[in-house]
């Protein structure tokens, strides 16, 4: 099965691509989703962060309170550690599962965190969006209503630009419109569709 890891910094395009290849019928397989399933009401991930970091992690809806989690696993190294050492192996359960359960020729893994976790392990090539630094703070601050400040702390906080083009088998520079990153992913569709063929 040919799975192709989608990655790329915050504001680059990730998900528009994506959503270009799933209209061109490819299963998509995101890391964000798998990462809110596993922490879902009811599941067991959910009650041991519970246990471990107090009831106010439960929000009244029955679901994790995701600001209070991030204020405190970024806190303190531990409960990040504790944290990715419970969740990471049950996110990469939900991202196999939904590969394995793809009908398509080939698959998309889309992860912003695909070349620091061992989830570029899974994938046959990799596909970096790049755009440059300029236009991605751009970008989010239009998105996100954030400042330039925040954005770029963000930015820096993420993989290297250099070190992801470096690792990438594929890349579609996402700095025009969207007609333009649509006619890339056609393009790549194509070759990913031959390479399917042969695997």
């Amino acid at each position: 099965m040919l799975i192709i890891g989608l990655t790329g910094g915050i504001g680059s395009g990730k998900t528009a691509a994506s959503d270009h290849f799933q209209q061109l019928g490819i299963t998509i397989v995101d890391a964000d989703v798998a990462s809110r399933t596993v922490v879902e009401p009811g599941k067991p991930a959910l009650k041991k962060i519970s246990e471990r970091f107090g009831p106010e992690m439960i929000q009244e809806d029955g679901g994790l309170n995701r600001a209070l989690m991030r204020t405190r696993v970024f806190a303190t190294e531990e409960d990040r550690l504790w944290l990715e050492s419970l969740l990471h192996p049950l996110i990469a359960e939900e991202i196999i599962q939904g590969l394995k359960n793809s009908k398509s020729p080939y698959s998309i893994l889309v992860s912003p965190l695909l070349l620091e976790t061992a989830q570029a392990t899974m994938a046959s090539r990799i596909l970096v969006i790049d755009v440059p630094v300029d236009l991605q703070v751009e970008r989010t601050m239009s998105r996100d209503n954030n400042s330039e400040e925040q954005v770029r702390a963000i930015v820096a906080a993420q993989s290297d630009r250099q070190q992801r083009l470096a690792k990438a088998d594929d890349v579609i520079v996402n700095d025009q419109d969207l007609k333009h990153l649509h006619q890339e992913v056609e393009k790549l569709h194509q070759t990913y569709l031959k390479l399917a063929e042969n695997s």
